[in-house]
């Protein structure tokens, strides 16, 4: 997905889209012991949707708290 597509969803979604691709990338290391991966770009796309996701989240955690005078 394209990160403006990642914005669209609300933080709940984000949240389980999160969960969703930290198990897919549990599976495919997994995959990768035993031999198996099919696709090893797989390994780049997955882990760049979860920093994608985690940097929405942050961003959207940072307006919500008010803004610290120093």
């Amino acid at each position: 997905m394209k990160t403006k597509d990642y914005r669209a969803l609300s933080s709940e979604d984000l949240i389980q889209k999160e969960r969703a691709l930290k198990k897919e990338l549990a599976q495919l290391k997994y995959q990768r012991k035993i031999g198996r991966v099919e696709k090893p770009s797989q390994f780049r796309l997955v882990k760049r949707d979860i920093a994608r996701i985690l940097t929405i989240l942050r961003e959207r955690e940072l307006e919500m708290s008010p803004a610290k005078a120093s």
